[in-house]
Parts: structure tokens; sequence; C-alpha cells
């Protein structure tokens, strides 16, 4: 995988500001807690499931914070006590790390629901949580066309990641294949179309369009950008950032099935030894380890994969990490994960990359 050059960095930093510079002053009225995920120079994206709705959030945390460690808890207990709350009306949606500054974010539901109030806290490096505002601050607000409404309104937005200038949105619509990924310029514009997206799904033994993305992250292959995206039961897809156009319907590449019965939860890529893997939470088969070598040449999965059957790209199972309901990239030799203790508590702790 490809790094930046110092050119391509500073491009994208004054990209950043003149986009910045476009957002208005205002309250970023979130109304439901979901997955949130950070452009260039601080900028917070929050996902807003029950409004189909994403937010650009000027957050100004740009200051490295240092290198230290984190650990925290029952982390639950934290949150509640600052949001004057019980820990067991409290939900972590999501958790990112701030690459800019290196602080910890996470999306919070104040409450069961789908209509429980969503609140965004900050986790510095010194043990420090504290509401980040959102109110009189910068932002910019696109709202989703066609997004999935009912019982699949929770589904309309699963994912989200900033590639190449613009937010990446998974989630359910509408539309005749109601598996989609919006690709939105940033700054946002009017168009949040999506494209539709067929995949294989070798568990099932056939092609689908009515599942949606689960988790995924962006990979570079051969130079060009792509997603790898995972399903349930659980499928693993690379699919190129450049088919995304709006009202377009693109096929997904199965590169592997990783076992069936499972939700993949959370997942991000890393480099260890010159060699880059993929790391990927699951609610029942732990977490992966997945080798990308192979991950542009493997061949396609077209035909049935046996139940409880695996196929594709190898991995392994680290089995020193347990009921990991979140995870994220720290740093370069170290993962943030957010585990499930006894009596439904969590525990935020640092890892070094397997």
């Amino acid at each position: 995988m490809k790094r930046p050059c110092l050119i391509c960095v500073v491009a994208a930093l004054c990209a950043a500001g003149s986009a910045m510079a476009e957002m208005k002053q205002g309250t970023a009225d979130l109304k439901s807690a979901g997955p949130i995920a950070f452009g260039p120079a601080g900028v917070l994206f929050l996902g807003d499931p029950q409004a189909a709705a994403v937010f650009a959030v000027e957050i100004n945390d740009r200051t490295p914070a240092g290198d230290g460690k984190v650990s925290v808890a029952k982390v639950d207990g934290r949150i509640a006590g600052l949001l004057g709350t019980k820990p067991d009306e409290v939900r972590v949606a999501d958790m990112a790390v701030n690459p800019a500054s290196g602080n910890v974010y996470f999306s919070v539901a104040r409450g069961r629901g789908p209509d429980a109030p969503a609140v965004v806290l900050k986790l510095d490096r010194k043990g420090e949580l504290t509401e980040v505002p959102l109110k009189d601050v910068k932002y910019d607000k696109a709202v989703l066309a066609n997004a999935a409404d009912g019982k699949a309104r929770a589904d309309s937005i699963t994912g989200m990641a900033f590639v190449n200038g613009k937010l990446i949105v998974a989630g359910l619509s509408t539309e005749e294949f109601n598996s989609t990924l919006r690709s939105i310029p940033f700054p946002f514009e009017a168009d949040t179309k999506g494209t539709g997206v067929k995949i294989y799904h070798g568990a099932h033994g056939k092609h689908e369009t009515w599942s949606p993305i689960r988790t995924f992250t962006s990979y570079e292959i051969g130079g060009d950008a792509h997603l790898l995206a995972a399903y349930q039961c659980t499928p693993l897809v690379r699919i190129p950032v450049s088919t995304l156009k709006p009202g377009e319907k693109v096929t997904g590449t199965t590169v592997a099935e990783l076992g069936n019965m499972n939700r993949p939860l959370d997942m991000f890529v890393y480099t260890k030894g010159g060699k880059d893997y993929l790391l990927m939470s699951n609610t029942a088969r732990g977490v992966m380890k997945v080798d990308l070598e192979k991950v542009g040449s493997v061949e396609a999965i077209a035909s049935p994969v046996a139940r409880n059957g695996t196929a594709g790209l190898p991995y392994e199972t680290v089995k020193d990490l347990k009921n990991v309901m979140q995870l994220a990239k720290l740093d370069a030799g170290h993962a943030l994960v957010l585990v499930k203790g006894e009596g439904g508590t969590h525990d935020l702790e640092t890892i070094e990359l397997p």
C-alpha cells in the first residue's frame, strides 16, 4: 500500500482549508448516534441513520496529543457519569482515533431505541473525557437521497470512510439494489444518490443486492483506491472506488468467505513486517487477521461455499482477543479495542498490532 507523498499531503491540507471555509456556522442537529470518520485536518464526519444525513464538523483538534497508551476500565461508567445517566443507558455506536491529534472520539446514544439522543465525546491522551460541542460550530450537512425507511432506517448508514476527497457512505436505500454506496464530494454537494452494489455470497450460494455492508475500509490496490467491505455471514468484497457513480450499479468481487452465522463489527488495515493486513472484529468469530498480499489477484468466489466453510484470502483468528466490539488503529504499532466484559460493561484497551 503506497503512502502519500509530501506534495499530496500539502494539497490535501489546502483542500481541507478551502472546504472548511465553505462551512456554515450554527448547530449540527444530530438526531441519532451512528458511524463516525475523520477527514483531512481533523474534520469529523458524523452519520445520523434516523435522519438519513451526514455531517462534517470542524472540531479544532489538530495538535498532536502524545503517544501514550489509552486504557479506561468500565468506560461505560465514565461516559454515564459525564452524561448524568446509568451505564446500561449508554451505547457506544462507533469509535475512531483522530489521526491529526491521536485523541479518541465516540459516537454515543444516551438511552435505548432509535430515538435515543446522540452525543459525541472526546477522550484525550491524558484520560480526560469531554463532550464535543455541536452548537455554534462550523459544519456542513448532506441528506441522503432515497434512504431506507421503516424498520430498515437504522441501516441507512452502516459505515463511513473519507477517500480521495470524498466521503464514502455505506447503507441501505429504497433503490432496486438496496445495498448502496454513496460517494459524496466534500464540501458536500446536493446529489447524494448512491451506487447499487451486488455481490456473490458463497455461504448463501447466490448473488445478493439487499444485504447492507456492515463495515468497510479503504485500501490501495495497483495504485487505485478500493474498498474492502464485509457483510453478514461473512463475505469480504473488494470494490474499486472509481466505480461509485450516482445512480449506477456495480458488482463487487468476493475475495474471501470467512464463515457464516456471524456479523462483522469493525475493521482497519495496517502494516507489519513489510506486509499489509486487515484486522476485523466479529460477533461470533473473534478478531481476524487477513493477509492482503493477494487481495488484488485472488480468484473471485463465484460458487457455493460449504456451510461453516471458508474460502479465498488466508486469515488467522487472534486467539488473545475476545469480545472486541470496536477497534481502531491508534498508531503504527498499536490498536485501540473496546472489549465487552462481565456484566455487560466495556473496557478500553491498547494492544500491540498482531
